[in-house]
């Protein structure tokens, strides 16, 4: 039991019950202070209403995801949540705006007071995530308080706070124990002074928390109590100095030998313990110590591992140091070999530095950067390559793909281009067993940095260079290293085949990347392969792409990655087919889903992707300006591509369409010079032309141009270009008063865009008002019509009036319906608790005049506020 805790300081208690009625609390004081006791203390004390979520920061946090998913955890402990709320996992590309969202919506839910408690500020070093949490401090909900503890002040920006008076103080004076405290605690330790001696002890000690412990473990059983309070003093440093080599000369030698021995260690258990003392019966010892409070904490329930309090630790450090200090390397690299050898590779990595053996660190970070990264350790990774000495002649070539990593975990692509050219150098003068895996790094990084140059014919070219993990005669590190790698390999390639609308290939080798990561474990590389896979197979059937991309979003869901970047390509899959059919809100709602999760930055090929359909919808719409804005940015993401995306025909034929609608011949004419190669003779450049001269009062050449293009001479990406090019030439016929002609191309668009149910070619093109004029039982496409005509108005009364009475958080609800989704899911993919998910069904179902789920999706497709997708679709 601590100095605080054993005397219970309610002065000092209340003064932190009144502290916490503020926004934030901030308690900066010096180690040894009493201020982590102080927080115990608080949170035990009886009648508190609120619920408290606490955590504790790690030494060597700097990994912003690590302290976030912590924080979460502890919140979910304290809505006592945790237990039927999945951990998340770790992700590469972890989206910190979206985590504090999160974290906001979750504390919102909660009706009474909520307190977050966050212990060792200062060992957080990420500045990334002390952004974050100065932005979550600073918009907490109206019932929500937080207190932070640390050394020293910590970087958060909470002046506004503070001017407002909603930020409480709490520093070094307050936390010093009183004379009558002093006194009070000495006693209830079973020590007796005089008043003279523990007036002097007060003194030298100045009140200070950790002195007088030390001083009370010291004193027990002392044969001379009094000359050993006048023998010290100085400041907290020297006091803790000599009580603590006091301390240690009072233990047995063999736990005098363990604590030197282990102090290098952050957290230590017996069988690391009994390493490094070379002997045997560390666990008793640890416990004993803990149970008699001799700055040992036990760290787990099962009280298996534990750590030394810091200022203990970093003294008995000194004293190792002093004494043995020619046995600490060979400490080290015991150290160093335990953790490899239980998979830890992060501390093995700073031990064998510690050690000074740095060949051996730069090998075993070269081999577990990838993995370290993908778990969401990359800035773990950063502070490693910091901790290597710096060579004159610049980075080191051993370690050469580990900067290449890092640059591209960092979209610094220059500077990975280099690093992998180093690395590739470096590969060809190391041994044969440490080539192959070299080889197998560097080709999967450059496809990685092929894909995010968008240089796709560079990663189609690579294909040959995958991977591969079918070799008998690997090792188990080249196994778990290859599997990691040929899963991201795959990934790559897949991607870059997609953007290429290589289809089938890609969907290959994403379904083969996707298998892959699933038996290594790897859910984010899954769910990677899986959202991208959506897109790949659009081609074959929308209803196949639909099912894709239902198992994207599910399983994205239930890893709590419903808004990262990870399922953005399945959300804007989506969003493309709900806007091509028609479904223009529907696809609204999903594109700026995709527009939310990508707002910090994603790879070219998918920024491209949004833009054009962003453009699409526009277009759709009617709204010709904000259609050509979004095409010009996805050209502004071509240009800076190292290759060309297989859409690039579709965006500057959409700029050239748009601009012939807005009256811009002249740059419309512009942007057709600007082009060359195959792009311009494919099928959405010459339609986007024939459309230019339409608009220029020139059906008949109009229709001239489009002949290469339904005679099948012109490539084109997808029906819908055919689509399009029969609705234009049926316009040109239109122009040129042949209305026999005209529905002849109207009938043969209405034949193509049928199995798909192509809307949108007619509300774009405005071809949808020659429908109008077909005789009723003229076609054997009513249906087709009737949805075309219904989309074109905005939908059916019916519809719009039901959607005016559920509110807007009550219709994206809806559209979670038809998926398989529980409502635990639902409500994590929403970022709301199970209980607004549970008001928001039971409003929906009253407003709906229903009873269960199913008939809710039946009643909501009547209406068309949700498609007529197949059942579990989520293309709603």
């Amino acid at each position: 039991m601590t100095a605080s805790a054993l005397i219970g300081r309610h002065d000092l208690v209340a003064t932190l019950d009144r502290a916490a009625q503020h926004k934030v609390t901030l308690i900066a004081a010096p180690a040894g202070s009493g201020k982590t006791s102080l927080l115990h203390a608080w949170a035990a004390g009886p009648g508190r209403s609120r619920r408290i979520a606490t955590m504790q920061v790690r030494p060597g946090s700097y990994d912003a995801q690590l302290f976030w998913l912590t924080l979460l955890g502890a919140v979910h402990a304290a809505a006592d949540t945790a237990a039927v709320t999945e951990p998340q996992p770790v992700t590469p590309a972890f989206d910190g705006p979206a985590m504090v969202d999160r974290v906001l919506s979750e504390l919102a839910a909660f009706d009474d007071p909520f307190v977050l408690v966050i212990d060792d500020l200062h060992e957080l070093d990420s500045p990334a995530a002390i952004e974050q949490l100065t932005r979550l401090l600073t918009s907490l909900p109206a019932q929500a308080h937080a207190i932070v503890a640390a050394r020293r002040d910590p970087p958060l920006r909470l002046h506004q706070l503070r001017l407002a008076g909603e930020l409480a103080e709490i520093r070094s004076a307050q936390l010093r124990f009183s004379a009558a405290e002093t006194r009070e605690f000495l006693k209830l330790s079973g020590i007796t002074l005089s008043d003279t001696v523990i007036d002097l002890l007060h003194q030298r000690t100045e009140g200070w928390a950790a002195g007088l412990r030390l001083a009370a473990l010291s004193l027990t059983d002392h044969p001379d109590p009094e000359r050993f309070v006048a023998e010290f003093s100085g400041s907290d440093r020297t006091v803790a100095e000599y009580l603590i080599a006091e301390m240690l000369e009072r233990q047995p030698g063999d736990v005098q030998r363990m604590l030197l021995r282990t102090s290098l260690l952050d957290q230590v258990n017996g069988e690391l313990a009994d390493l490094l003392t070379e002997s045997t019966g560390s666990e008793r010892m640890l416990l004993e110590l803990e149970d008699a409070n001799a700055f040992v904490v036990a760290l787990d329930a099962d009280r298996s591992w534990f750590r030394y309090h810091h200022l203990f630790s970093g003294l008995l450090r000194l004293e190792l140091r002093r004494t043995v200090s020619g046995e600490i390397p060979g400490l080290h690299r015991r150290a160093a070999r335990w953790f490899a050898d239980h998979g830890d590779i992060a501390d093995a990595i700073g031990h064998l530095q510690a050690a000074g053996e740095w060949s051996e660190a730069a090998r075993l970070l070269t081999d577990h950067s990838l993995s370290l990264t993908l778990d969401g350790r990359a800035g773990t990774v950063e502070a490693l390559l910091r901790s290597f000495p710096a060579r004159a002649d610049g980075d080191s070539p051993e370690l050469a793909v580990v900067y290449t990593i890092s640059d591209l975990d960092q979209l610094r692509l220059g500077e990975a281009a280099a690093h992998l050219e180093v690395a590739r150098c470096y590969a060809a003068t190391t041994p044969a067993d440490r080539q192959r895996r070299l080889r197998m790094a560097i080709a999967s990084l450059d496809l990685l940095l092929a894909r995010l140059r968008g240089h796709f014919d560079g990663v189609l070219e690579q294909v040959g260079s995958l991977p591969t993990i079918a070799t008998t005669d690997l090792s188990n590190a080249d196994i778990a290293l290859g599997s990691d790698l040929q899963a991201l390999a795959l990934l790559n390639l897949g991607v870059t085949q997609a953007w290429s609308l290589r289809l089938a290939d890609s969907a290959q080798h994403l379904d083969e990347g996707a298998a892959l990561a699933h038996r290594i474990g790897r859910p984010y590389l899954e769910v990677a392969c899986r959202a991208q896979l959506a897109f790949s197979s659009t081609m074959p059937s929308f209803t196949v792409a639909a099912r894709r991309c239902e198992e994207a979003i599910a399983l994205a869901a239930r890893h709590g990655w419903a808004d990262q970047p990870v399922i953005a390509p399945a959300l804007a899959t989506l969003a493309g087919m709900m806007i091509w059919t028609g479904e223009f809100d529907s696809g609204a709602h999903w594109l700026d889903r995709a527009v939310y999760v990508t707002r910090a930055g994603s790879e070219p090929g998918l920024r491209l992707l949004v833009h054009l359909i962003s453009g699409m919808l526009h277009a759709g719409r009617g709204r010709h300006r904000r259609a050509l804005e979004e095409l010009e940015l996805a050209a502004a993401v071509q240009a800076r591509m190292a290759g060309q995306h297989a859409l690039a025909p579709r965006v500057f034929g959409g700029i050239m369409a748009m601009q012939a609608r807005l009256g811009m011949f002249g740059e419309a004419h512009a942007t057709l010079a600007a082009q060359s190669g195959p792009l311009v003779e494919t099928g959405e450049i010459r339609t986007a032309v024939a459309v230019v001269q339409l608009a220029e009062q020139d059906p008949a050449t109009a229709r001239q141009t489009l002949r290469v293009v339904l005679d099948g001479e012109a490539r084109v990406n997808h029906d819908f270009t055919l689509v399009e090019a029969h609705l234009v030439d049926a316009l040109a016929c239109d122009a040129l008063d042949d209305p026999r002609a005209a529905g002849a191309a109207v009938e043969h668009a209405l034949e193509l865009a049928e199995p798909e149910r192509l809307i949108l070619p007619f509300a774009m093109t405005g071809a949808w008002k020659l429908l109008k004029g077909l005789p009723p039982h003229g076609t054997s496409h009513a249906a087709l019509i009737a949805d075309i005509l219904d989309a074109v108005r905005g939908g059916t009364p019916a519809a719009r009036q039901l959607a005016g009475e559920l509110s807007p958080s009550e219709l994206r609800l809806l559209r979670y319906l038809p998926t398989n989704l529980t409502r635990p899911e639902i409500a994590s993919a929403l970022s709301v608790s199970v209980n607004t998910v549970n008001t928001h069904i039971r409003n929906i179902y009253a407003k709906l005049g229903v009873t269960d789920r199913s008939t809710a999706v039946q009643r909501g497709r009547e209406l068309r506020l949700l498609s007529a997708g197949h059942p579990g679709s989520v293309l709603t």
